[in-house]
């Protein structure tokens, strides 16, 4: 992190402290990433609101409490996830997470088909290799009788 950034206050400050603002820190740079890790956390947390609501219930007698229950750390989960993301600390890493991204040599379909037909035919034959191995040495312990 540079020092100008961290004199300034805006990149060194707490997340309790931008928990509590709306904008959002440097819209145009890392959209991708940013929008793909908010979606991430938005599913984390709406799963994890769903299986309270069904849940809750079984361990209280008033479904409208705790509905409103989950339906509070859901909205609360959904806008810690938004600020996460525009935290300027988390914000700048999936910036530069999306510029190196960029920079990354992919491979082409036809290398990407080569290189994984190499794979599989590599773990069938380690497979192949490794029982049989297992059967030579299960046979030999079985003659020894060090097996029954």
């Amino acid at each position: 992190m540079s020092k100008d950034l961290t004199q300034s206050g805006s990149a060194g400050s707490p997340l309790t402290s931008e928990l509590f603002h709306a904008e959002v820190y440097k819209p145009t740079q890392g959209r991708i990433v940013r929008q793909l890790t908010a979606l991430a956390i938005f599913v984390i947390v709406g799963l994890g609101s769903w299986r309270l609501y069904g849940f809750l219930p079984t361990m209280m007698s008033n479904g409208v409490v705790a509905r409103s229950i989950a339906g509070v750390l859901l909205a609360a989960g959904l806008w810690f996830g938004f600020r996460l993301v525009n935290w300027p600390r988390f914000a700048d890493f999936l910036i530069a997470v999306e510029a190196e991204m960029n920079k990354v040599t992919w491979p082409s379909k036809d290398e990407l088909i080569r290189a994984a037909i190499v794979v599989i035919f590599t773990i069938f034959f380690l497979a192949v290799t490794l029982f049989s191995f297992d059967v030579l040495w299960q046979f030999i312990f079985n003659a020894l009788g060090v097996t029954s």
